[in-house]
């Protein structure tokens, strides 16, 4: 198949009439837009252009993440056996307003439901995208064998940026199968305008 050479389409201009010549001028016109176009075009201007695009995608993510009202709380618990029974626990609260008036109770009961132990602790407010530990989230149970199966049973409350009271209400693990286990309960999520 032979290739058309330039001099051979101006050629053909003359023999073209009407509609066909304004189609080719047509073609011609658009062919020298699109030659112009791809010398503006370089991999520089279009790198740059995605990162733009990029950057623009980040910045409406991170509004979301900072600006839009949202509560997004969870409860790590740690339980292992040191000695004892040693639970730890780590209340995070990952949303985007504070949190109020946080009430945590963690019950040691056994496997049939007799209480054995607790540790509570209540919080006045709990920052965005902050986390609580400590001292009062610990307990250590002494003098019950680490043989046996047992529960966690776990209750949190909180009031949200909206005002409105949240719980998990006795949530329970078991636990004493295996010497250290992680749970992490997390609370129904809420959004603005979404509540």
């Amino acid at each position: 198949m032979s290739q058309t050479t330039a001099d051979e389409l101006r050629s053909d201009r003359e023999t073209l009439e009407g509609e066909d010549l304004e189609a080719w001028e047509a073609a011609q016109e658009a062919a020298k837009l699109l030659q112009s176009i791809g010398k503006e075009i370089t991999p520089t201007r279009v790198g740059m252009a995605g990162a733009v695009v990029f950057l623009t995608i980040m910045l409406m993510f991170s509004g979301w993440y900072w600006m839009l009202p949202r509560d997004s709380v969870s409860l790590e618990t740690h339980y292992m056996q040191r000695g004892g029974h040693l639970v730890m626990s780590e209340i995070h609260n990952d949303g985007s307003r504070a949190i109020t008036d946080v009430s945590i109770r963690v019950e040691f009961q056994a496997e049939d439901g007799e209480y054995l132990d607790h540790m509570e602790i209540s919080i006045s407010e709990i920052s965005a995208h902050s986390s609580v530990a400590g001292d009062e989230l610990e307990m250590m149970v002494i003098g019950h064998t680490v043989w046996d199966e047992y529960q966690l049973v776990i209750s949190l409350s909180y009031i949200d940026y909206s005002g409105q009271l949240r719980e998990i209400r006795e949530l329970s693990h078991p636990v004493g199968e295996w010497s250290q286990e992680i749970f992490k309960d997390k609370a129904p999520r809420h959004y603005w305008p979404l509540n």
